[in-house]
């Protein structure tokens, strides 16, 4: 960073401060927000666009080898006139990344020139081409593009992971329901509740939260359909970077049939099964000394750790007052034994979780209840109680989910049939993509961790939605930033190590 910036940057968050200070204002007479006569009036010369951060985006993106990867491996289109497919892809990604939750919304960005200065574009492809682009797409090149960013995806983590942070990769695997209310769309189908739409399938690398695969389907589609072929294809993609490889899941995932193929390539796996009577059974004549209290860690205090006056649960309040019935967790234990499924040669382990319930109606209590959660897995060096909390665990994966579908907007299948609107998922997805490789460049001293789970939205109101003025000075193209967050001393030294990057 330029000791200019870093003067000006300190110098803003001093005035800020100040600013902010509470100690300096006595009690107001009248309402702080106090403008009024407010005009508008057209710049002339000065040029400005409100999603400053894209150019650090576009930067990386070149820098990192994506851009390459994207014209060499794709290859669909066969005369560039005057778009490559990276072109397309990034038009895409760009507009989700500005805040776009549309393909019209591309409309905005094609007819503000300031913001194809700032990508040194001449002009960008319109929402109707974009469609057409994603149109042209087959099964196969949903894969070679999925593989072109993967392939840059590995080289990000053996530049900016640490050893330690390889030592083991964990994949969640999940499906969700895309609903879509249009009665054109091609491959749609009828889910098991009742909704009109698709069922993707996301396997995602939890360490860092990165959609790995991301596959289109019918939505009458069972959870587990066409799993084990992308769960492959998934752990392969991270043997050569990670030293372990976990596989995690719910009980649709419990894919007996690859158990035995799976441990003997070495991978690791962890899923929910069905309480089926014979399992419970099972369970139910374990002797009374094979079980023993779950203990869960607990929960960090957030902020300084210090603990902070219990909230009045009203909820739980309601409930009471008006006589509903509920349920209660009041003791959790575990046990485990080995299980042979009927479909693999060799036995594996399986925890079972035993809630004990309390069913209450008002201040009455009702009767008694027993669950049983099963758990089949063949990892040996963790405890029973560490396998419970390590499948709890992959609950979150939904999160991700919910960023993907209403954060970036990536499953809005906004185009008439399913591999078109896989396309558009990818492409949108790759909006995700590029903040956590941003978070990986920025390392652990400018808020890593942080960046990989801020929820999409924070993350461009933070670093992408800045105002800045841009300006060609000579060879160079000038984002100059003119207003102040404090993660702009997160930006600046991040933008510094993207634009020493060199290519792999």
């Amino acid at each position: 960073m330029k000791k200019k910036d870093s003067r000006i940057l300190k110098k803003r968050k001093q005035k800020l401060a100040q600013r902010l200070d509470r100690t300096r204002f006595p009690e107001q007479s009248g309402p702080v927000f106090k403008a009024k006569n407010i005009r508008y009036e057209m710049g002339d010369r000065a040029q400005a666009i409100g999603c400053g951060g894209i150019g650090a985006m576009h930067l990386l993106a070149q820098n990192s080898g994506l851009v390459d990867a994207i014209n060499r491996k794709l290859g669909l289109l066969k005369i560039h006139l005057p778009y490559h497919e990276s072109d397309h892809v990034l038009n895409i990604a760009y507009n989700t990344l500005a805040g776009g939750t549309c393909l019209e919304d591309i409309e905005l960005l094609r007819n503000d020139e300031t913001y194809m200065d700032a990508l040194g574009a001449e002009r960008i492809p319109d929402p109707t081409t974009a469609g057409d682009f994603t149109r042209r797409f087959s099964e196969g090149h949903v894969l070679m593009l999925m593989e072109a960013i993967n392939s840059v995806r590995v080289k990000q983590w053996n530049r900016h992971l640490s050893r330690q942070q390889r030592a083991e990769a964990i994949l969640d695997v999940d499906g969700t329901i895309a609903p879509t209310t249009g009665q054109c769309k091609q491959g749609m189908g009828l889910s098991y509740n009742g909704v009109w739409g698709y069922h993707p399938l996301l396997i995602s690398l939890a360490n860092t939260m990165e959609p790995l695969y991301l596959v289109n389907r019918p939505g009458n589609r069972p959870s587990h359909d066409g799993a084990a072929a992308w769960i492959d294809r998934a752990v392969s993609l991270v043997s050569g970077s990670f030293d372990k490889v976990y596989v995690r899941g719910d009980t649709d995932f419990s894919l007996t049939a690859h158990f035995d193929r799976w441990s003997q390539s070495g991978v690791l796996f962890a899923f929910g099964m069905d309480a089926m009577p014979g399992l419970v059974k099972r369970a139910e004549s374990l002797a009374v000394e094979c079980w023993h209290v779950l203990k869960r860690d607990k929960k960090k205090n957030p902020g300084s750790g210090k603990r902070r006056r219990c909230q009045q649960r009203v909820k739980e309040q309601i409930v009471e007052q008006r006589q509903y019935k509920n349920i209660k967790l009041e003791r959790e234990h575990v046990a485990e034994f080995d299980y042979q499924p009927t479909k693999c040669k060799k036995s594996y382990r399986v925890v079972v979780l035993r809630k004990s319930l309390g069913v209450h109606q008002g201040q009455m209590r009702l009767w008694d209840d027993t669950r049983y959660f099963f758990y089949i897995t063949n990892i040996t060096e963790k405890s029973a109680d560490e396998v419970v909390c390590f499948c709890n665990d992959r609950c979150n994966q939904e999160n991700l989910i919910e960023q993907l579908k209403n954060g970036l907007n990536a499953m809005r299948m906004p185009v008439g049939d399913m591999v078109s609107n896989w396309a558009y998922m990818v492409m949108c997805s790759l909006a995700w993509t590029l903040k956590a490789w941003f978070a990986f460049v920025a390392g652990k001293g400018d808020g890593r961790e942080k960046l990989l789970r801020m929820e999409f939205r924070q993350f461009l109101n933070a670093l992408i939605k800045l105002p800045v003025q841009i300006i060609n000075s000579g060879r160079r193209l000038i984002y100059r930033v003119l207003s102040y967050n404090h993660w702009l001393h997160t930006l600046f030294p991040t933008f510094d190590r993207i634009r020493r990057l060199r290519l792999a």
